[in-house]
């Protein structure tokens, strides 16, 4: 397994979208590749999938690392939707589970949710616990309830046009580390100092793109559904930037965020 922050592979497999067969078959392909953590959703319908991929990969299953998220609509019956999500899976435990979103409009406010999602860790229903996005206000107001180094990652839209430094930084100071969705931009990575670098390096622009986030300390979760693109992100675990190149693809921020449904929070 790909060395890990706060316990985290650096390198996982979004699954957004990758429904039924097709869906399965690129799962598969992803754990043959390498992939040895895969994030899923209740709100995905992959969970699964995920649990199918798992089982016929025929690997112990403390090689592999499961991420999932609670829906909105579970706030109020967080542990009993972990164990919905486990028997969907056909899994005793998840590694990593994530509150998917804030409530909207902070109703009910975080505090009145987060204590059941450890009390669900102390359970042993999952490993690990973290927050998706959440801004520096509901991180705070999380750790207030539960103390800190119980949050493992706050999970947001990160790439190199939404750098989300001020809220990493928030973060990282209290421990917690980035696990950034939507890394490559969906390919939308049009840009001379990404071609620069990638020219340099014989890699291409997602390479790039996701090797810039890990060098940050970001765990990225890219999603293919095609083999040799899962391969090829896969490889970006192997490129060192110099700094002068982490330099300039840092002037890339422009703050162009994709994810902004309307339950979103009022983002930092």
């Amino acid at each position: 397994m790909l060395a890990g922050v706060n316990g985290i592979p650096v390198m996982g497999l979004g699954t957004f979208g990758l429904t039924g067969a097709d869906g399965l078959l690129a799962m598969s392909s992803a754990i043959a590749t390498g992939y040895r953590h895969v994030d899923t959703a209740q709100s995905y319908g992959t969970e699964e999938n995920v649990g199918r991929a798992i089982a016929e990969s025929g690997l112990p299953r403390e090689d592999l690392f499961v991420t999932t998220k609670i829906t909105e609509t579970n706030l109020s019956r967080i542990g009993d939707s972990i164990d919905d999500s486990l028997k969907t899976m056909g899994l005793d435990y998840a590694d990593l589970v994530l509150i998917h979103w804030p409530a909207q409009n902070d109703t009910p406010p975080v505090s009145s949710y987060v204590g059941e999602l450890a009390r669900a860790q102390d359970q042993r229903k999952t490993r690990l616990i973290g927050v998706s996005n959440f801004t520096r206000r509901h991180i705070d107001e999380a750790i207030e309830v539960l103390g800190e180094d119980r949050i493992a990652t706050n999970q947001v839209e990160r790439h190199v046009f939404q750098q989300n430094h001020t809220l990493a930084g928030h973060c990282a100071a209290r421990g917690i580390c980035i696990t950034a969705y939507l890394p490559m931009v969906r390919g939308q990575l049009d840009d001379p100092v990404i071609a620069r670098i990638a020219t340099s390096h014989d890699a291409t622009a997602s390479q790039i793109a996701l090797a810039y986030l890990l060098a940050l300390g970001s765990v990225v979760i890219p999603k293919s559904g095609n083999a040799e693109r899962q391969r090829s992100n896969f490889a970006a675990t192997g490129i060192t930037l110099e700094d002068d190149e982490i330099a300039a693809l840092r002037t890339l921020d422009r703050g162009e965020r994709h994810i902004d449904p309307d339950i979103a929070p009022d983002w930092d």
